[in-house]
């Protein structure tokens, strides 16, 4: 990108502003969901943290998940901010490139610790017996930093081949961030490796964790229809609906945006959808967490009257 001078010129980031009543709107609701996902977060992040009752492998792949979600949005949403807040909607190119690394590796390690959430809830309903022998700590340790470091790997190559791409003086970005499907839009070469390459990875982490999830929940479907009692039956479904939420919603959008040709996308439900998994989805983790879980609640309530 470099050849072209878009490193000096930067990027024009255009959003929403075709529809300038929209981009109002977007910005109020893009402003509240980013204050409550930083305090959903962070709240759970510290709760994990402060009561020893959530010091357990679950409460800690979801305090992972939190500070993954945390980020990725820090990641995208000040910047969306600054640029629908003003006339000029440039964006210089190191923002660009920083952005597209960093959103690039978190989504990939978040597809990768919720594959680890459903073998851990595996673990945890169809191994109960040996759940503490199975998932030891330094395994714990293992799985996370796992998933973090293949995130790092395949974004750094994912997006060191797309910056190489030459854009000819395109620069203007018809999206709400720099994405990985959007930069190789703007190419004005041949981009079918590029384009295989992105296939390759999505598959690696999409289609394959999502495969693991589903035979997961398969064996504990299998599990749970076996216990005789029915508040047994609801106590360990209880455990892994919060999982399966964020899954399917997690899963659904990102597959829209990756699995599908780079030329058929509509960019106006790419900008959508791109919004949805980097802003929405990011709040409902916790608040699914949190709602539904007896354990959290409870800490919670610990710390509020510890500070009272």
């Amino acid at each position: 990108m470099g050849q072209n001078n878009n490193s000096q010129e930067g990027f024009v980031l255009l959003g929403f502003s075709d529809k300038p009543q929209l981009e109002t709107i977007l910005f109020v609701v893009i402003l509240v969901f980013y204050i409550l996902n930083l305090v959903g977060n962070m709240t759970i992040i510290l709760v994990s943290c402060l009561d020893l009752k959530l010091h357990t492998p679950m409460y800690f792949f979801i305090s992972n998940l939190s500070f993954v979600d945390l980020s990725l949005t820090t990641c995208i949403a000040p910047q969306l901010l600054v640029t629908m807040g003003k006339k000029d909607k440039s964006m210089s190119y190191g923002a660009c490139v920083v952005q597209l690394y960093v959103s690039m590796g978190l989504g990939s390690t978040e597809c990768i610790i919720l594959a680890v959430m459903a073998y851990d809830r595996y673990a945890a309903v169809c191994r109960p017996l040996h759940y503490a022998v199975i998932m030891h700590p330094r395994l714990c340790l293992s799985l996370a930093a796992t998933a973090w470091l293949s995130g790092l790997a395949t974004s750094l190559i994912q997006c060191s081949l797309t910056i190489e791409l030459p854009m000819c003086g395109h620069n203007q970005l018809d999206h709400i961030c720099c994405e990985v499907p959007v930069l190789i839009r703007l190419a004005c070469v041949d981009t079918t490796f590029n384009e295989a390459e992105l296939f390759v990875a999505s598959v690696v982490f999409l289609v394959v964790p999502v495969s693991l999830i589903l035979m997961s929940y398969g064996y504990i479907t299998q599990a749970i229809l076996r216990i005789k009692s029915a508040s047994g039956r609801h106590k360990a479904f209880g455990t892994c609906s919060s999982h399966l939420v964020v899954v399917i919603i997690f899963y659904g959008t990102i597959i829209f945006m990756y699995l599908q040709p780079i030329k058929s996308r509509s960019k106006d439900q790419g900008k959508f959808v791109s919004l949805f998994y980097t802003v929405v989805t990011p709040l409902l983790n916790p608040l699914i967490y949190t709602l539904r879980n007896k354990d959290v609640k409870e800490a919670l309530r610990k710390l509020i009257k510890k500070k009272k």
